[in-house]
């Protein structure tokens, strides 16, 4: 292997000495030595390529080198070494594990790392470009920040909690990664190590720098640092601007400040609700919609118990959970009042329609005796405020269930509900025959006259003759 990448001013040479990277080979302008590139070092010397690749402009600031993948191996031993891996990593600011563990996530191959020499093997046989185009789902999944695109971004990883943060040094961005993806149960395992220490000692050796500058300037002047540090409290006594802010410490500056908080805080706690298994989101919204019927203000909060069954996804559950807070003897003035409430979720929803089901099931246990002879007046007042379609009600009416309540008791609950299913069925049939009469009148009413003196046919409706009145018969023998 020649020394073109690792020797300096052979690299910055090459160009003035009409390199020729066609075929990978120049002439010192000095000795007249002729240097040949490898097949690496003719990669290195391609441009980089933008770290958000979905950005065209030549111009854009975050670069990185192009992956240069090796084969190496034969039969079952095949596997890829990525080259340059380390310079890869370094422009993400990530460990090199990092990318190479995704890779045989989404490959489903095994990897190897080798960080003292710089080896970052995937097992088989990949090329260059299919690993680029991974490493752009790395990028996009693990290294831009989700608001600015920006790849100035920092893991926070805290393996108690397991939880991996993001926070974005453009924007000020800070959030939870989702962690459903198979790395992230490797970067919990293996945080990226922290440069608090460095940093630390960094700070130590300016202190100690801005210290000795200090003896060598100011030896004998003591006059001078004594200034320096009464300067510092005067200019802070100048900056008013925050005491404002923390003289405010009344409920409403403290409400005031409640609302102001940014959008970045709610989708944390939206990312975080998710995590949650099913039972305990729907108990977060019964609470939700309980705290809104005991501070009196559900009538008008339908908008908002839609938005937070949205948010906790148990938007289907909704009706099951108003049914029980909402629904009691008196369901049918309580169906008419909180009609918006239960449409906002079982409009063109059958799933959620289904659950309303299983709801009026459980007031119905619960207040057997005031409501277990009404169930078909309420099925009825159910069916015309929309809030049940008359497929849900004849897929429901066919089949008995002891989901939400007993057998025995969900069987009386269907058989009181027989008649308005039957007269549902009846009615649903008439409707249909009533339709099929009115298109066959209309076919029969309809003649299509031919003029000769047309170019097209005509079709006209035609009355339906009257019959005239017959003539009296008349006795022949009479006359």
């Amino acid at each position: 292997m020649s020394l073109f990448c690792r020797n300096e001013l052979l690299r910055s040479r090459w160009n003035l000495c009409g390199g020729n990277l066609a075929i990978k080979q120049g002439a010192c302008g000095h000795s007249g030595t002729t240097f040949f590139m490898s097949e690496t070092e003719h990669a290195c010397t391609k441009m980089s390529v933008n770290v958000n690749r979905s950005v065209s402009d030549q111009f854009y600031r975050y670069k990185m080198p192009r992956l240069i993948a090796k084969v190496e191996g034969k039969g079952n031993g095949i596997k890829t070494v990525i080259v340059n891996m380390v310079d890869v990593a370094k422009a993400l600011n990530r460990p090199p594990t990092y990318p190479t563990k995704f890779f045989g996530c989404e490959l489903g191959a095994q990897t190897q790392f080798d960080a003292k020499n710089d080896r970052y093997i995937v097992n088989g046989s990949h090329e260059a470009n299919k690993l680029q185009d991974m490493l752009d789902g790395f990028i996009r999944k693990f290294v831009l920040c989700p608001e600015c695109d920006n790849p100035e971004t920092d893991l926070h990883v805290n393996p108690k909690k397991q939880t991996i943060g993001n926070s974005c040094k453009a924007c000020g961005y800070r959030g939870m990664l989702d962690t459903r993806h198979k790395l992230c149960t490797f970067i919990l395992k293996n945080p990226p190590e922290s440069n608090d220490s460095s940093s630390a000692s960094v700070k130590k050796e300016k202190e100690k720098k801005n210290r000795k500058k200090d003896k060598e300037n100011g030896s004998g002047s003591g006059e001078a640092g004594n200034q320096d540090n009464i300067d510092a409290p005067e200019a802070v006594d100048r900056d008013d601007d925050d005491e404002d802010w923390a003289e405010e410490t009344t409920e409403e500056a403290q409400r005031r400040r409640m609302e102001e908080i940014s959008d970045h805080a709610k989708n944390l706690t939206l990312s975080e609700d998710l995590e949650k298994p099913l039972e305990e989101r729907v108990n977060l919204f019964y609470s939700f919609v309980k705290q809104k019927k005991e501070s009196g203000t559900i009538d008008g909060a339908d908008k908002e118990i839609l938005a937070e069954a949205e948010r906790l996804d148990v938007k289907a559950m909704g009706p099951l959970i108003l049914s029980e807070l909402l629904f009691n003897e008196n369901i049918r003035d309580q169906i008419k009042k909180y009609k918006r409430h239960f449409l906002r979720f079982c409009h063109n929803n059958k799933k959620a329609q289904k659950y309303l089901l299983g709801g009026f099931e459980c007031v119905v246990k619960l207040h057997q005796v005031q409501l277990l002879p009404r169930v078909a007046i309420i099925l009825k007042d159910l069916y015309d405020a929309d809030l049940l379609e008359e497929d849900v009600i004849f897929a429901w009416a066919e089949r008995v269930s002891k989901k939400y309540v007993s057998k025995e008791l969900a069987k009386e609950i269907h058989a009181k509900a027989a008649p308005f299913v039957k007269w549902l069925k009846e009615a649903e049939e008439e409707s249909e025959g009533s339709e099929e009469e009115e298109e066959e009148e209309d076919d029969e009413n309809v003649e299509v006259v031919y003029s000769s003196s047309a170019r097209e046919l005509k079709v006209e409706t035609v009355k339906p003759d009257t019959p005239e009145k017959e003539e009296d018969d008349i006795d022949i023998d009479a006359i």
